[in-house]
Parts: structure tokens; C-alpha cells; sequence
């Protein structure tokens, strides 16, 4: 837990490069008192990441639009894709990343990648609920309702079958799955 002396400390060192490169290993979530030109330092960024993929929300816009530092964050915490540029949530070995960790990633994601087939299954694998933001087309394919509900728990396979497109919800082979 960071107590008062340490964000103190932080604020009084907040353009000291060196003295955040130590300090956030022990304490990423002082990279908030980083003066911006820290917060747009890719090895300070990329430090405070290492210990906690959350601080991708204190990062600069640059930084937030910059590949490596968002798949480094959301490889580690999926939802931070939430911080990411509008370019980034496009891009697809982002997605692909966060999904592996956090299926809810997709409802972040844009309209094009709600609709590519890889991305989609690789968020169900780790979240069937999701199947809710998939494209509508893709809610159609036959593939995609079968793994959505077998990864389903039995809680959720009657939630995840009301996503589906009414033609899938009244096909047979679907309804036995439940």
C-alpha cells in the first residue's frame, strides 16, 4: 500500500527518471505522480508494467497508442485494453493478447475485430458471456455457438444460447447442447 510519505516523496521527484525507475518495482502506482514527460518515458512506462499492468492508465496518449508498451499491459490485466488508442483497439495481436487473459477484452474492441473469427474464440474461450458484443453475423455461425456453449457453465449456457441469432436458437443440435 503506498502511504502519504511515498506519494510525497513521488511528487517531489516527479521529473527524477532515476528515482522512478528504483521506486517502481516496489510501487507502480506512483508512476501517477510522474510528471508527464516520465509518464511519456517508454523505460519508466514499461517498468511501472512490469509490476502492475493496470498503470497503462496513467501512461501518455503516446504510450497508449504504442504496440508494445498496450500488449505488454494487456497480456498481464486483459480489461486495460479499455486505456489503449481507438488505432490499437483495431489491431488484432492486441486483442489477441488481452483475450488470452480476459475474454471481456472483445467489448472494447472495434466492430472489425468483434467480427474476426480468432479474435472472437479466443475471448469465449475465457469469457462465453462476451458472445453478447460478437458481430451478428458471427452470433449466426454454427462453429461459434457450439464453442460459446460448451465453455459455458452450467449457470451461464442459457445466457450465452439468448445471444445467439434466432435461427441458431432454433436449431436442434444447438438446443441439445444446453
Amino acid at each position: 500500500m503506498i502511504g502519504d510519505e511515498d506519494i510525497l516523496e513521488a511528487k517531489q521527484h516527479s521529473n527524477d527518471k532515476k528515482f522512478f525507475l528504483n521506486i517502481l518495482k516496489e510501487n507502480p502506482k506512483l508512476l501517477e505522480w510522474a510528471s508527464d514527460e516520465l509518464k511519456n518515458d517508454k523505460e519508466v512506462v514499461m517498468k511501472a508494467l512490469e509490476a502492475d499492468g493496470g498503470m497503462l492508465e496513467f501512461a501518455s496518449d503516446d504510450l497508449k497508442n504504442d504496440k508494445e508498451v498496450v500488449i505488454k499491459s494487456v497480456s498481464k490485466v486483459g480489461w486495460t485494453c479499455c486505456f489503449a488508442s481507438e488505432n490499437l483497439k483495431d489491431d488484432k495481436d492486441v486483442l489477441i493478447a488481452g483475450t488470452k487473459v480476459d475474454g471481456q477484452v472483445l467489448y472494447y474492441a472495434s466492430k472489425r475485430l468483434r467480427d474476426d473469427r480468432e479474435v472472437v474464440l479466443s475471448a469465449i474461450e475465457n469469457k462465453p458471456t462476451i458472445l453478447k458484443y460478437v458481430s451478428f453475423r458471427l452470433r449466426d455461425d454454427e462453429e461459434i455457438a457450439r464453442y460459446a456453449i460448451e465453455h459455458a457453465s452450467d449457470k451461464t449456457k442459457k445466457e450465452v444460447y439468448s445471444y445467439l441469432s434466432e435461427r441458431l436458437q432454433n436449431n436442434e443440435e444447438i438446443k441439445n447442447l444446453l
